[in-house]
């Protein structure tokens, strides 16, 4: 067939079969076969977890074979809508979604109102299209959290049981107050110094506390009943000073457990130092290449010390650690008060009293928390100041972030020596004392190299 006779033909076939013809000529049909096994192995990640999920005697909508035809469906409708109309693929979308809200219908009248594999089946369909759009990735990542939130339906109804009212109560309203005010602060520095950028210390309440509100949820969810080194590295990430107090204060109510109480003290402190390097890597990325030897160092050091211990204790029933909702807003508010007076001192005493300034105000901030001095060294060194202001060099920012971190584990051994029991001091002392020791030597080594002594 030549040419023209060719076109002749085309000219015969309606208008979507020729644009039918037409995408399958545009897209190699290798690519589109790949995209819809893609689409299927998306349908059997969730149809493999809801029916591994349900019980064996209980009937589900859909399963590990329909889940596979609901992602294959979505991917054609997508398909046809291509050379058809966006149209199509709403009617196509709504007719599945009527289907889907029949079958609750009676499923519902039976007795069984979950809902959760009906929701699941709409958006494996709209998944399957994503596919086809060329949104694959996307779609693995939807894909990935819809069966990381239904494989945990246990532990999310047993956090829930868990959480009190107030919990909730100042979660909403730190989101409230979050989504008013931020867009009302000027991204920009404003007063003395030119240091001070109210909606990025906004920005750094919230990553403070989100983080600290990771290690609040492990704590209610898997903490309970799991024992003090466990507990303790989740409350490690909330509050590793929080961690001390609390667990000094339960040495005295039970003296019997009061090493472990002080390897828990010792694992929290541990956290800490990954904790820093995360949070000094938010800021200022170049920060890493100087900071995280030494944390890696400590963090080996700090886990060898509470292996040693824990191998020594005998632990006779769970521990618990009392800790608030980061997210209320009233310490949101405190921490970014002390934020911003930590990086204007900060400036302050770099400006006025050069090395030394620095290294002091780190390790008066390091006695309360080591946060808001790690942000503001990582906001005050070169490359993050605004333009024609001078910055601290990355090698000072790093020997002041240790500097802050041997105070506040100062601090912690001070908690355990005033308001622990006697027999929490031992081993809290020498776990503490050794990170101590070893942190001062890889300071002094570190000035000594970076050729800064001062």
């Amino acid at each position: 067939m030549n040419q023209t006779e060719s076109a002749d033909s085309l000219k015969l076939l309606p208008d979507y079969l020729v644009s039918f013809k037409s995408l399958l000529e545009s897209e190699d049909l290798f690519t589109i076969v790949q995209k819809l096994g893609v689409a299927i192995l998306i349908g059997l990640l969730i149809g493999l977890e809801r029916e591994y999920s349900k019980p064996r005697d209980e009937k589900i909508f859909a399963g590990i074979r329909t889940f596979p035809l609901i992602s294959t469906f979505g991917f054609l409708s997508g398909m046809i809508s291509e050379f058809t109309s966006f149209w199509v693929f709403i009617s196509l979308f709504t007719g599945f979604s009527a289907l889907i809200i029949t079958a609750y219908i009676f499923s519902a009248k039976e007795g069984r109102r979950g809902g959760t594999s009906e929701i699941s089946a709409i958006l494996v369909f709209l998944l399957g299209s994503l596919v086809f759009w060329n949104f694959i990735i996307l779609a693995a990542i939807i894909a990935v959290i819809i069966a990381l939130f239904l494989s945990t339906k246990f532990q999310l109804h047993t956090f829930v049981g868990k959480i009190s009212m107030e919990d909730i109560y100042a979660t909403i309203k730190l989101g409230i107050i979050t989504i008013i005010i931020l867009p009302l602060l000027p991204d920009e520095t404003v007063g003395p110094l030119d240091v001070l950028n109210p909606r990025l210390i906004w920005y750094m309440v919230i990553f403070i506390s989100g983080i600290s509100f990771i290690g609040y949820i492990l704590i209610k969810v898997f903490g309970k009943d799991k024992g003090i080194p466990l507990t303790a590295l989740m409350g490690g990430l909330v509050s590793s000073t929080a961690v001390a107090v609390s667990l000094s204060r339960k040495s005295k109510r039970n003296i019997s457990l009061s090493d472990d109480f002080a390897n828990g003290i010792i694992i929290a402190s541990t956290v800490m130092y990954p904790r820093v390097l995360i949070v000094a890597s938010v800021l200022n990325i170049s920060l890493l290449s100087n900071l995280w030897l030494p944390v890696l160092i400590f963090t080996a050091t700090g886990f060898a010390i509470s292996y040693f211990f824990y191998k020594k204790s005998n632990e006779k029933e769970p521990g618990s650690i009392d800790l608030s909702n980061p997210f209320k807003l009233k310490s949101a508010l405190l921490f970014g008060l002390v934020f911003a007076i930590v990086i204007f001192a900060s400036r302050a005493a770099e400006i006025y009293i050069g090395t030394g300034g620095i290294f002091a105000a780190s390790a008066l901030a390091g006695l309360t928390s080591v946060d808001a001095i790690v942000l503001s060294l990582a906001r005050l060194s070169e490359g993050i100041l605004p333009a024609g202001k001078t910055g601290l060099s990355e090698e000072i920012a790093v020997a002041a972030i240790l500097v802050a971190l041997i105070s506040n584990t100062v601090v912690k051994a001070a908690i355990a020596v005033f308001i622990g029991s006697k027999e929490l001091r031992k081993n809290t002392l020498m776990g503490l004392g050794v990170l101590v020791l070893v942190a001062v030597v890889y300071l002094i080594i570190f000035l000594i190299v970076s050729n800064d002594p001062s």
